[in-house]
């Protein structure tokens, strides 16, 4: 059975740095797609930064050069470093896990950050 679960969230002021951590349960997370997408009020989730099977990154383009995406595969875990932190980077975050082979992924319930003026 797979179960994502997301860590770390909080409240930060604006230039300040979290990290959120990611474990996938039940994923092999060095075969696996592993990312982290944001929702914020009355928005569409969005793509922060992933991390694909062959370590090629992937980043949205409001967090490149802030944010910095890694994975620890004996820990089955992936890890958001985020600097420099906005106001508009609040959002709930969270982590989606699609396992070699599969289509769909999975989610976790999400963690949320809120970053103050």
């Amino acid at each position: 059975q797979v179960q994502v679960v997301e860590s770390g969230g909080g409240l930060v002021q604006a230039g300040g740095s979290l990290r959120l951590s990611c474990l996938a349960s039940g994923v092999v997370a060095s075969t696996a797609t592993m990312g982290w997408y944001r929702q914020a009020p009355g928005k569409q989730r969005e793509l922060v930064a992933r991390i694909l099977s062959s370590d090629i990154l992937n980043y949205g383009g409001s967090v490149k050069g802030r944010f910095t995406i890694s994975r620890d595969n004996a820990k089955n875990t992936i890890y958001l470093q985020m600097n420099s932190l906005k106001p508009e980077d609040t959002a709930i975050y969270y982590c989606n896990a699609i396992p070699r082979g599969m289509s769909a992924g999975y989610w976790g319930q999400g963690t949320q950050v809120t970053v103050s003026s």
